[in-house]
């Protein structure tokens, strides 16, 4: 029978020590813990999964309201823009009526994908959501695009910043939309950081 040396005992010891640490309740929960980095990834996908929804009604140019319900919730803030207002019972902003015309010839009685982005709802308890059409354009970026919002982006819902400063830059140089109105009207519009709004004496 091989003798076991020195070099050989030590190997035995560090093993068995190993075998007593993982036996130990701290030494499992180490294990636990890539189950929570799954979990907190399957969370993080629930958050950006697409809903199908219906759009029934078109409040103004940013904000509509969907059917079914999602999470007893039907109104739906569209995320990264904003459309100039136009509140009951006071004077809407320039280009409010286009842009809401606009979403309601786009949107109302059509079928939508929702996606969330990090945070689901808004201080007046509104979903917060990208909406794509069936031909897979965002209308989030359309908007900006056409000319009938500005980028209005708050973190952490920041996914698509880059790519919507893009589009309203070209909608810009082309003077598409509230870009082409008139410098007395443009400055009634909000200022969202970028470049409109503010100017009025």
């Amino acid at each position: 029978m091989k003798k076991i040396g020195l070099t050989d005992s030590w190997l035995l010891v560090v093993l068995c020590v190993l075998a007593v640490l993982c036996a130990v309740p701290g030494c499992s929960s180490r294990l636990i813990s890539s189950d929570s980095l799954v979990k907190g990834q399957e969370e993080e996908a629930s958050a950006s999964a697409e809903v199908e929804v219906t759009v029934t009604r078109v409040t103004d140019g940013d904000t509509v309201r969907v059917s079914p319900e999602i999470g007893g919730e039907d109104r739906v803030r569209l995320i990264g823009v904003d459309t100039p207002e136009t509140t009951p019972g006071r004077r809407p902003d320039p280009y409010g009526e286009e842009a809401a015309r606009f979403t309601r010839e786009r949107l109302e009685g059509r079928d939508v994908s929702l996606q969330f982005d990090a945070e689901r709802v808004d201080d007046y308890g509104r979903l917060l959501a990208y909406a794509y059409l069936s031909d897979g354009s965002m209308f989030n970026e359309t908007l900006l695009r056409e000319g009938y919002a500005q980028v209005a982006t708050f973190p952490p819902n920041t996914r698509y910043l880059e790519r919507f400063e893009d589009a309203q830059e070209e909608a810009r140089e082309a003077r598409r939309g509230i870009w082409g109105l008139p410098e007395d009207e443009l400055c009634r519009l909000r200022d969202r950081d970028n470049g409109i709004g503010g100017c009025c004496e």
